[in-house]
């Protein structure tokens, strides 16, 4: 197993349980896009990752993203199709194990992420890519 899936890996059992408060893999100015979903955009640096992470995640209370699958593209870039949970915070409404399926595409040079693309709809982010299921 490669230096970037073992990193990536790293980052989603950390994920799983709910904990997205460390950044320590993330490159200073690490680029973050929402590709698709209700807060698409872009942003640079950790802070500014953070703050669009939290505005993503706001909404919800116990938010966690399971990985379902990884890929390794090449030499820099890992693919994990996942599957978000969570209960919507104003209306109770739980997303559960068989909804809302995404993907994050992460770039990864000298052990750190460099960019990460997060999209809500897996199909979009296979698509992008040119892959399948």
């Amino acid at each position: 197993m490669s230096e970037n899936l073992n990193l990536v890996r790293s980052i989603y059992a950390e994920w799983e349980q709910g904990d997205f408060g460390h950044v320590e893999w993330a490159s200073p100015d690490v680029e973050y896009t929402g590709v698709d979903g209700l807060t698409p955009g872009t942003s640079r640096g950790i802070q500014a990752m953070g703050a669009a992470w939290r505005e993503f995640v706001a909404d919800w209370s116990d938010f966690c993203a399971e990985a379902e699958g990884y890929r390794e593209l090449d030499d820099e870039r890992v693919l994990v199709l996942h599957r978000f949970s969570g209960r919507g915070r104003t209306s109770g409404v739980e997303v559960g194990p068989t909804g809302a399926k995404g993907a994050c595409l992460f770039y990864v040079a000298d052990g750190q992420v460099t960019k990460l693309l997060l999209y809500s709809v897996r199909d979009r982010a296979l698509a992008d890519l040119g892959l399948e299921e």
